[in-house]
C-alpha cells in the first residue's frame, strides 16, 4: 500500500478491456471513477440468428473487433498507451474463448507498452460498476449480481474483499429469462424482450412457484419455475388453450423478481446493511428496479444501480475494478490466463 499517497496525488488512467461473452469493449477509466471513454461493439444481432451466444462465432469476432475498440476508447479519451498507468482485463469467468482474446490483447499491449498488467474478476467488475455513476458509495454494502450466467447475493467487505452469502443453485436469473423468451416466442435476448412485453401483461394472471431453500435461506433456484412456465405453456397446447403472452411473461418476472427482493431484504435485515447496490445485465430490468427501489424505500435502505450502458457487459466496470486492484498492489504477470470457472475472491 505503500504507493497509495502517490497515486492520490496523481491521475491514474487504466486502459480496461472486456471480451468475457458476446460484447467486445475496451474502456478508458480515471481514479476508478471517471469513464473517459466507453466503446462497445456488440454481437446481438448476430447471435440473434442462432437463439443464443454461439461460443465459436464471439470468439471469431472479439478478434476482428478488438483492436478496434481499443484504438476508439484511446482516441475518445484523448490519451496515448505512453499515458496509461495500467492494463486491466477481464480474465474469468465467461467463454473460454472469448476471455483468450481479451487476455492475449492485454498481455501484449502491456508487454509491449512496458505496463502493469491487471487480471479483473468479471463480477467484481459489475459491482464495480456502481462506482462510476455514484462516487459517495463505498465499502462495506450488500450487492446483488444478477446477469444471464451469474446470480450471486455478495457481501462488500473492501475494495477487492468479498462474501459471497447467496448464490444461484441453478440457472442465473438471466438465464431463466432467455429460456422462457425462447419458449414464449420472443427470441433471443430475452432479458429486454420480456421486460418490454411483460409491460402489456397482468403479473398476477399465472402464479407461477417461488423457490426457498430450507438450508440456504439466501440462495436462489430458477430451473423450477423455468419448468414451471414450460409446463404451463404445453399444458395450454394440448388443452387447446390460447395463453396471453405478455400474461405469461410478467407473471415469469415477477415470480423471478420476488424471490431475488425477498432474498435480497432478508440478507439486509440480517446484515443490518444501509445500503443495496445492484448489478448485472438484469439490473437494467424495469420491474427489478421498481421492486427494489420500493423495498429499500420501505426499510430506508439506500438503493445504487448504475444506468443500463453499466449493466450490460462493458470495459468502464472492468476499469473501475482494476483501479482499486492497482492501489492495493495487484500486478500479474505474463502466465495470467483465462479461467472460465473463476470463483469471486479467488486471486
Amino acid at each position: 500500500m505503500g504507493d497509495k499517497k502517490d497515486t492520490d496525488k496523481k491521475d491514474t488512467l487504466i486502459l480496461a478491456i472486456e471480451s468475457s461473452c458476446d460484447e467486445t469493449a475496451a474502456a478508458v477509466v480515471k481514479n476508478g471513477r471517471e469513464v473517459r471513454s466507453n466503446i462497445i461493439s456488440s454481437q446481438i444481432a448476430l447471435h440473434t440468428l442462432y437463439g443464443g451466444v454461439v461460443p465459436e462465432i464471439a470468439s471469431r469476432k472479439h478478434i476482428e473487433k478488438i483492436n478496434q475498440v481499443i484504438e476508439a476508447a484511446l482516441a475518445e479519451a484523448e490519451v496515448t498507451l505512453e499515458e496509461i498507468h495500467a492494463v486491466g482485463v477481464t480474465y474469468g469467468p465467461g467463454l473460454v474463448g472469448a476471455l483468450l482474446v481479451g487476455v492475449a490483447e492485454a498481455k501484449a499491449i502491456a508487454y509491449a507498452a512496458k505496463k502493469p498488467l491487471i487480471g479483473v474478476h468479471h463480477i467484481e467488475g459489475h459491482i464495480a460498476a456502481n462506482y462510476i455513476e455514484h462516487p459517495e458509495l463505498e465499502p462495506p454494502f450488500l450487492s446483488l449480481v444478477v446477469s444471464g450466467g451469474h446470480t450471486h447475493l455478495v457481501r462488500v467487505k473492501d475494495y477487492g474483499s468479498f462474501d459471497i452469502i447467496g448464490r444461484t443453485r441453478d440457472d442465473a436469473a438471466g438465464e431463466a429469462f432467455d429460456k422462457v423468451a425462447r419458449a414464449i416466442g420472443l427470441g433471443y435476448p430475452g432479458g429486454p424482450k420480456i421486460d418490454k412485453v411483460s409491460k402489456e401483461g397482468d403479473p398476477d394472471a399465472v402464479i407461477f412457484p417461488r423457490a426457498h431453500m430450507e438450508d440456504a435461506p439466501y440462495d436462489f433456484s430458477f430451473s423450477g419455475l423455468k419448468s414451471a412456465v414450460l409446463n404451463y405453456i404445453n399444458g395450454c397446447r394440448m388443452k387447446g388453450i390460447e395463453y396471453d403472452q405478455a400474461d405469461v411473461a410478467a407473471s415469469f418476472q415477477k415470480a423471478v423478481t420476488d424471490v431475488l427482493v425477498e432474498n435480497a431484504m432478508h440478507a439486509v435485515e440480517e446484515f443490518k446493511a444501509d445500503r443495496f447496490a445492484i448489478a448485472g445485465g438484469v439490473a437494467s430490468n424495469s420491474a427489478l428496479r421498481a421492486a427494489m427501489k420500493t423495498a429499500c424505500e420501505e426499510r430506508g435502505i439506500r438503493l445504487y444501480y448504475p444506468s443500463p450502458v453499466y449493466c450490460t457487459d462493458n470495459a468502464a466496470m472492468i476499469g473501475a475494478a482494476a483501479y482499486y486492484e492497482y492501489i492495493n498492489g495487484t500486478r500479474h504477470g505474463w502466465d495470467l490466463n483465462a479461467v472460465p470457472n473463476l470463483k469471486l475472491g479467488e486471486r
